[in-house]
Order: C-alpha cells, then structure tokens, then sequence
C-alpha cells in the first residue's frame, strides 16, 4: 500500500477542512504545457529520482499525494512527489536531472476539498476557486492560489479516485482558537 502524507485534520468548516502538515520534502520538476500534458511530463524525471536516478542511486518509496500547482497566469506547473515521512533534505542525494530539484516545505496549516472523478484542468479550477471563496468566507486568510492533489494511478477507474484541491492558510489558528 502507498504511504500517504501525514496530516492532522484541526476543524471542519462550511465544506472544507482545515489540516495541520508537519515538516515534509519534495521532489519537484517546474514544466510547462496544458495541465494535463505537463503533469505527464514532469512524471518521468520525478519518478527516475525516487527509482534511484540521483548521485547515491538511493531509491525512495512512491508515495501519494502527487502535488501540482499551476501558475494562472502562465503555462508553468510546478509537479511534485511528497518524500517518505521523516525524509530529511539535507540526507538526500542531488537529482542526476537537473530539472528535479528538492524543497524542504515547513510545517503549515491548509484547507482542503476532496472529491472523487477525473481530475482535469476544469474540475480542479472550479474546485480550488470554490475552496479559496468558502476560506475567505469563513474569515480566514488564504495564502497563494490553490493547489492540487492526486492519490491514484492514471489506471483506476475515474469514479474511484481520490483527488484535493488545497491552499495553504495564513495566520491559522487564530489567537481566539488557540488553547
């Protein structure tokens, strides 16, 4: 079974969920293209990574989800695995690619939606412009535009995958709900 990265669901409000990420690493290949060409792309060079394409041929674990975030202004993606938990940056061998890079992202609160189907340019738009209305509508601050999140293999049937839109929160918790 693939690892999933850890998270701490926190609240449930009007439609979302506000979680609680602790420290994680991604391997990550900026592309460019239409949505779903470009998350094709960028497959390959962060799949080769954790196969052991780096300097150690250290190989890694697949794990779920796989992030895209793409620029709305731009044709840019930037795609990413999330490392096993407790991956640590500084032990990671260098990528042989030089299009894969590695990011450490800190820990963090974000909301999310989840939802089953396909998950085309559309959906995730629509999705992720619905998410960052109902955080705002909830009084809390967005950070950055929404992002996307896929859990399954492109071979299982739409009606079965897992799919988020997410978008990291700003200044959660509030001193209010703090105990």
């Amino acid at each position: 079974m693939t690892e999933h990265q850890p998270y701490t669901q926190v609240a449930k409000l009007h439609g979302f969920e506000v979680r609680h990420y602790p420290d994680y690493v991604l391997a990550q290949v900026k592309t460019y293209g239409e949505f779903n060409s470009a998350a094709s792309n960028a497959f390959r060079p962060l799949v080769s990574y954790i196969s052991g394409r780096n300097r150690t041929s250290t190989k890694y674990a697949m794990t779920a989800p796989v992030l895209h975030a793409p620029n709305p202004k731009a044709t840019e993606h930037l795609v990413s695995f999330v490392l096993p938990e407790g991956t640590s940056i500084k032990d990671l061998p260098l990528p042989v690619d030089a299009e894969v890079t590695l990011i450490h992202v800190k820990a963090h609160y974000a909301a999310a939606i989840t939802f089953r189907g396909l998950a085309n340019y559309e959906k995730f738009n629509s999705l992720g412009s619905e998410l960052k209305s109902a955080v705002e509508s909830a009084g809390l601050k967005p950070s950055g535009d929404p992002y996307y999140a896929r859990f399954d293999p492109p071979w299982r049937p739409g009606f079965l995958r897992h799919n988020e839109a997410i978008i990291g929160l700003v200044g959660y918790p509030k001193e209010k709900e703090k105990k």
